[in-house]
């Protein structure tokens, strides 16, 4: 059997572990809700935020002429979502993110809503708590609201669907998250770039499933992920899942080399400078006269040792990209910076 949403295949022998009826394990397989380990442990994807912007556009979009109290809603991998919806009124829509097991992910329960009108064509605007680019690099141009190119394609078709059922011939969608700004004080975004609001994401339309006491099975949750973060302790897990939303973050701890061994496909190296300096340069205090890494950082954040040690770590990660980030969120060093 194969994962409909990352592409991996599922060892007959992990489906036959598993405790969940096996009517329902493959129907959640098929539907891109459940993922199995190869300890027969199930967990759960959830919707991505582009998804759910999706849901609540379509919803609202709907609602102009009927009253629905689930939307189906298609996802970049080709499959469909299921949301239900929390609020209606003519023109007037709220879903919430659904939860998953993703222990991170603080957008959980995040209320999104649509609010649309009749219009000669499809027209989606950003409302509150959709944050605004103010600089360049992303995927959303500088000055534009913070939806990706794949989650912006993902709403318009889910509206063409709505427009289309209702015999319309377009419609004019505002998104809006209500707690939207709130939420993004607790994120990175302001940092990497995006004020006053979250980003609108998702390159399958899925969040990935994390848990931080997989043990043994983070090994196959690396092997099964095409995108991965491998970081090196909870500060590490936090920002990782901030900077990097659509990957499958995963704590390698001290184990980074064997970590990385597992991994395949677009790989990143994330956490604070201790561990993954001292891994990538073992020697990196020797002579330099600092007791710690830390503590180095601190006296020389852009001196040649830090520098060059960085450069051995990029060197050791065979390919991976290397982004260290201090206590604060702050990125020091990223070995994929765009100069």
């Amino acid at each position: 059997m194969i994962d409909p949403v990352n592409k991996s295949k599922i060892p007959e022998e992990w489906l036959e572990k598993a405790a969940m009826p096996r009517e329902e394990l493959v129907e959640g397989i098929k539907n891109g809700r459940l993922v199995v380990l190869s300890d027969g442990s199930v967990l759960k994807r959830g919707y991505t935020t582009g998804t759910t912007a999706a849901a609540a556009a379509k919803a609202a979009v709907l609602s102009l002429k009927e009253q629905v109290k689930t939307v189906s809603i298609p996802t970049p991998v080709g499959l469909r979502a299921y949301i239900d919806v929390k609020e209606m009124d003519r023109g007037y829509a709220m879903v919430t993110k659904v939860n998953n097991d993703h222990e991170s992910d603080i957008t959980r329960g995040l209320e999104f809503v649509g609010d649309a009108r009749e219009a000669d064509s499809i027209i989606i605007n950003a409302g509150e708590g959709i944050g605004t680019v103010t600089r360049g690099g992303l995927q959303a141009k500088k000055g534009h609201p913070a939806i990706n190119p794949k989650p912006l394609q993902q709403i318009k078709m889910a509206v063409f669907e709505a427009v289309e059922q209702l015999g319309l011939k377009g419609a004019e969608v505002e998104i809006s998250l209500p707690r939207g700004e709130e939420i993004a004080r607790q994120t990175l975004n302001s940092t990497i770039g995006v004020e006053e609001g979250i980003s609108i994401l998702g390159t399958t339309g899925f969040v990935e499933p994390w848990n931080d006491h997989l043990g043994e099975m983070k090994g196959d949750l690396i092997r099964c992920s095409d995108k991965v973060v491998l970081t090196t302790g909870r500060i590490g897990i936090r920002y990782s899942t901030m900077l990097f939303p659509d990957y499958t973050v995963v704590l390698a701890g001290s184990r980074i080399s064997e970590a990385l061994e597992a991994a395949a496909g677009d790989v990143i190296i994330c956490g604070l400078p201790g561990l993954i300096i001292k891994w990538g340069d073992p020697d990196v205090l020797v002579g330099t006269g600092f007791a710690t890494v830390a503590e180095m950082v601190e006296m020389e954040p852009e001196g040649q040792h830090l520098r060059r040690a960085f450069e051995k770590t990029v060197e050791k990660a065979k390919g991976a990209r290397v982004v260290i980030v201090e206590r604060d969120g702050t990125v020091l060093m990223d070995s994929g910076e765009k100069k």
